[in-house]
């Protein structure tokens, strides 16, 4: 893997600010799985793949969009 497919993980914090959710939000939305689920990252901690959070933005978009 070269630094170009390098992921970035971030934590709930700024899955929030990006999201724009509140955490109960993001963590319900993970459980009904219409928001990427957390990858284990230590024993006692999880993040967020920046990138599948930015598809779910983007497919949100995509969503509230009309059709042409």
């Amino acid at each position: 893997m070269n630094m170009a497919e390098m992921k970035t993980f971030i934590r709930l914090p700024a899955v929030i600010a990006t999201t724009g959710l509140s955490r109960s939000t993001v963590l319900r939305a993970v459980k009904a799985g219409t928001i990427p689920a957390p990858i284990q990252i230590g024993p006692h901690a999880v993040a967020w793949d920046s990138g599948a959070v930015t598809q779910w933005q983007l497919d949100r978009i995509a969503a509230s969009r009309p059709k042409s």
